[in-house]
């Protein structure tokens, strides 16, 4: 019986195969879907229209944003994680991608296994803000203060589990500090609030932020990336103010369900490279304080593992939940 059915066996293999490599060959002959795990106008839907025109003339197949938000993200994902795997449905979504496997035990999918990225667009910075009447002027006197007095310095969010909590827990267990959190229902009031001074701190992206900066509004201490950012050249990186292993970014990345076959994941690479080589996206990008990420899915992948590695960590060692 076992011989029978072994050339059989070895056919429905070689048939799959030679699926997945047509599939590769003849793809994309539709229409394509991104969803975006937030609302539009916010910065992963600014991201996904940018580049979902670009990557269709690479492919020659439209590429259609459609926004599916809620639950910090888990409801685009939960049905991009369900959509055939056939490269028609891809996922854009944000760095809370990273965040919500250790905020969220019983989430609708594996996000280690449910998806495969296919690149990473592009990392943008956080400031380190705060109101111009804070007598800080610098990241030293920022923790010379917080070491003052406990609870002396506080810190505002859009909410527990937000970008803005986390990465001012992580500044907190680089400068080794304790500080008060006040998390908002968004990052607009919390904003207008550190704006405002009725609290001093906050840890914003740099392209929602930049216009108070320049304007005087808000005084700049650091910037969270590797390097100095091109729009801010006289403001320091927190390395370089003497505060090591706090480098922090918002990112976004497209994805794949993770059966997608790999002829079809290579064009998506190829056409999410090619897109963010043109100089309509580069220039948006830089506009927005962001650096472009070169890499394939292989990249990706190591480093939103090494995301979720760091995420996981902080959040379990600060004790941080969304309640």
């Amino acid at each position: 019986m076992t011989r029978r059915y072994v050339p059989m066996l070895a056919l429905l293999t070689l048939a799959s195969v030679s699926t997945a490599f047509a599939q590769g060959s003849a793809w994309p002959s539709r229409p394509i879907t991104m969803v975006v795990t937030y609302p539009p106008g916010g910065g992963a839907d600014v991201m996904a229209r940018l580049i979902a025109p670009k990557m269709g003339e690479a492919l020659g197949q439209n590429v259609i944003v459609e926004n599916r938000p809620g639950a910090g993200g888990q409801i685009g994902a939960a049905a991009v994680a369900k959509a055939a795997p056939d490269g028609y449905t891809l996922m854009l979504d944000a760095s809370s991608f990273a965040v919500n496997p250790s905020l969220y035990p019983k989430l609708p999918y594996d996000s280690a296994t449910a998806f495969r990225p296919i690149g990473v667009i592009a990392l943008f910075p956080n400031v380190v803000l705060v109101n111009p009447q804070f007598p800080a002027k610098n990241i030293s006197e920022l923790t010379s203060l917080a070491r003052s007095r406990k609870d002396f310095v506080s810190f505002a969010s859009s909410g527990n589990g937000s970008a803005q909590h986390l990465a001012g827990a992580l500044f907190e267990s680089a400068a080794k500090v304790d500080m008060v959190h006040v998390p908002y229902k968004g990052g607009g009031p919390a904003l207008n609030d550190v704006i405002g001074g009725q609290v001093p701190l906050f840890f914003g992206n740099l392209a929602s932020t930049l216009q108070h900066i320049q304007s005087g509004r808000l005084r700049a201490l650091a910037v969270t990336s590797g390097k100095r950012a091109a729009m801010l050249p006289d403001v320091p990186t927190l390395a370089e103010a003497g505060l090591a292993g706090a480098e922090i970014y918002e990112w976004n990345a497209v994805f794949a369900p993770a059966a997608t076959p790999e002829p079809v994941l290579e064009k998506l690479s190829v056409a999410l490279q090619k897109a963010m080589e043109t100089p309509e996206v580069k220039a948006r990008i830089a506009q927005l304080g962001g650096e472009i990420q070169k890499g394939g899915p292989k990249a990706a992948q190591e480093f939103i593992q090494a995301q979720m590695s760091l995420w996981a960590r902080l959040v379990k060692a600060k004790g941080i939940s969304v309640e």
